[in-house]
């Protein structure tokens, strides 16, 4: 149960999740799940929960379902309404096509300024794996209750690296900030997305965090950034708060843009990047990251259906890496 501070702190929050990807990396995976190929996001990789489901019930640790929206894309929207039947109809955002994560969370940004142009937003991936939900929240409540009082700054959710893995983003760490809340809370120095091998164990060692791309700020200062930085694209996706039938001719003129690479990286000033050391993480991007999941767990049946999958991808099936770490 949350506290009575934590409930006035999030009355100005909303969470958004962002479920347009298209999971192509993925999809020898799901088809041996399935039978057919699908985006991870959708796919029950564990039990009976999708990870999009799993990310729906983990938000609902910080916000109700009438301040969850989610975005996803035009071609998947069966498998999302099917997957999103507590929330508003209203509260599923559909974008025409994927243009990866810029276009796609400043879609929902613009959105959400049309419900509460004063709102904060946590804004979660919906294809990582999280082993505890409290934990991770609670982080996330801590980088709400900052934000709240510093509202010029963004606050980033940035994971303590298990190991120095090349395939992910590493947030540097600059000054920490003196907080009041417990959490360890650092200034951004900047930011190093897939880094070499040599580079991933010199970041970990100097203690850089992953990017859990978990985000959380006012809507207002991610649009007046966003303005600065990607004005082109801002006025364009702006035109759909006065007009949203325009949405298919402005997406068919857009180009695709990363948000960490082509707009976090940018303003590395007004973030901040908040420690978690207590939960375990992993974007599930590759059968070798949730391999590696795998075997860091203690045997359960709930996986095994997971690892026969893994097992039967053409792909991985003769490779010696994946037999050392499913033995």
């Amino acid at each position: 149960m949350r506290t009575k501070k934590e409930q006035v702190v999030a009355e100005k929050t909303w969470a958004l999740i962002l479920a347009g990807g298209d999971g192509t990396r993925l999809q020898g995976l799901t088809r041996a799940i399935t039978g057919r190929p699908m985006p991870k996001q959708y796919c029950r990789l564990l039990g009976t929960k999708s990870l999009l489901q799993a990310t729906l019930e983990r938000t609902r640790n910080l916000v109700e379902p009438e301040r969850t929206l989610v975005v996803v894309n035009r071609n998947h929207l069966a498998e999302a309404r099917d997957q999103l039947r507590e929330l508003p109809t209203s509260n599923i955002l559909v974008q025409p096509r994927n243009l990866d994560t810029g276009p796609g969370l400043l879609f929902g940004l613009l959105h959400l300024t049309r419900r509460d142009a004063q709102a904060r937003v946590a804004v979660f991936p919906s294809d990582h794996f999280v082993d505890d939900d409290a934990a991770f929240i609670s982080h996330v409540r801590g980088a709400d209750d900052f934000v709240s009082r510093s509202a010029r700054q963004i606050a980033l959710l940035g994971v303590c690296p298990a190991h120095a893995d090349t395939g992910y983003g590493y947030i540097e760490p600059g000054l920490q900030i003196t907080s009041g809340s417990g959490e360890r809370i650092y200034r951004v120095a900047g930011f190093h997305e897939k880094p070499s091998s040599r580079r991933a164990k010199a970041l970990k060692a100097n203690g850089a965090f992953w990017n859990a791309f978990v985000l959380v700020g006012s809507v207002g200062r991610f649009l007046d950034l966003l303005q600065q930085v990607r004005p082109r694209e801002t006025q364009a996706l702006s035109i759909l708060q006065r007009d949203p039938l325009l949405v298919n001719r402005i997406y068919h003129h857009l180009q695709p843009w990363n948000f960490s690479r082509d707009f976090l990286a940018l303003v590395p000033s007004a973030l901040v990047v908040l420690a978690v050391d207590d939960v375990e993480w992993s974007d599930w991007g590759t059968p070798d990251s949730i391999a590696r999941t795998l075997e860091a767990r203690t045997p359960h049946a709930a996986w095994r259906p997971l690892e026969q999958a893994l097992r039967s991808v053409d792909h991985w099936v003769n490779s010696r890496q994946l037999a050392q770490q499913l033995r």
